[in-house]
């Protein structure tokens, strides 16, 4: 593992407790004692940040609008490019493995990294450093590209549009090693299965069942 003095500096900021660092780099394929606890933290340290952002900085936006926007600022692409900006992935421990088949930059695996830093400063000094870190860290929202294809929105919006209810999201199984998983995730409406999806993320595999469901519901079965 590289110099963690040297990540300290880009993110400017010098840990109490080194060891929640050090754990936030830790990759799964590494064993139980690795960062996917302080991703999921990390998640909600992040979407708590960027809601208290847009929310000061947009008065003019309703809650879809402010909704939209915090999507885009959190997403994988943009979280991955922050992980990328500090260098990350050099700082990562991974297996043998792991490590030459290139997890050591795979987005996914960045992008995790990124959201557990953010919670091992977060269990280090609190929300607030947490937050200014994010502050610090991330680029301007002009800078972030929309979303080509948001198929989780494009479904709410056309379910709206046909005045049903939004879409509900179930996880049906997880499978594989902790560094390999595989999720199966449906959507329903109105407990209708409307599609069903697979990815090595939980969000990956809802924007897979929210893409089959926009093919059924366009199609002339779903139409009726």
């Amino acid at each position: 593992m590289a110099d963690l003095t040297l990540l300290e500096a880009a993110l400017h900021y010098t840990f109490h407790n080194r060891s929640y660092l050090k754990l936030a780099l830790t990759h799964p394929s590494c064993g139980p004692e690795n960062n996917q606890r302080l991703e999921f933290l990390g998640d909600a340290v992040l979407q708590l940040a960027m809601g208290d952002f847009v929310f000061s900085h947009h008065p003019e936006l309703e809650e879809g609008g402010l909704t939209f926007l915090r999507a885009r600022m959190v997403r994988e692409e943009t979280l991955c490019a922050v992980a990328r900006s500090l260098h990350l992935g050099s700082y990562l421990k991974l297996n043998h493995g792991s490590d030459i088949s290139g997890e050591r930059e795979r987005p996914a695996v960045l992008a995790d990294a990124m959201e557990a830093v953010l919670a091992a400063v977060y269990l280090d000094a609190g929300y607030e450093q947490a937050a200014k870190l994010v502050n610090a860290l991330w680029p301007d929202e002009k800078a972030v590209p929309i979303p080509v294809t948001d198929c989780k929105t494009e479904l709410q919006e056309l379910l709206q549009g046909k005045g049903l209810p939004c879409p509900e999201y179930k996880t049906l199984s997880e499978e594989g090693p902790a560094h390999m998983r595989t999720f199966t995730v449906a959507v329903y409406s109105e407990e209708k299965e409307l599609g069903r999806g697979e990815g090595n993320r939980k969000k990956r595999a809802e924007q897979a069942a929210a893409e089959a469901a926009l093919r059924y519901l366009k199609s002339g079965e779903g139409a009726r």
